[in-house]
């Protein structure tokens, strides 16, 4: 019913959670992901407060919020290119498979993923 079937045998979407130190360092990881075609949409997210334990010590850090919208085909791309730019020694890089998603919302994730290169570009 005027549906547009996709290329692809299957659509894995997911969500790749990561933080950043900077908003600029947000930016630039976003920047770098969209320009090789790893995502359909990054979405930064400022004033996340966090409490972690690095290296024995309770730590607090103020970062930014990175939402990937990816698929599992091209998470390993994403988090190579994290953590090759990334200024953190063990950055979060978090995946997570969504159980649902508005159809419109999918259709588009999923038109756009099937642009998704492999990083060729």
């Amino acid at each position: 019913m005027g549906r547009r079937y996709s290329r692809r045998m299957s659509f894995n979407p997911r969500l790749v959670l990561v933080t950043a130190s900077s908003q600029e360092e947000a930016r630039n990881l976003a920047q770098g992901i969209l320009n090789r075609h790893l995502a359909a949409c990054v979405n930064i997210v400022p004033g996340v407060e966090s409490h972690y334990w690095w290296q024995g010590k309770l730590e607090t850090s103020a970062e930014f919020l990175m939402v990937i919208k990816t698929t599992s085909e091209q998470f390993e791309a994403v988090a190579e290119l994290i953590r090759w730019h990334h200024s953190y020694q063990c950055p979060e890089i978090i995946a997570i498979a969504p159980d649902q998603i508005a159809p419109e919302y999918r259709a588009w994730w999923e038109e756009e993923s099937d642009k998704f290169d492999g990083g060729r570009s």
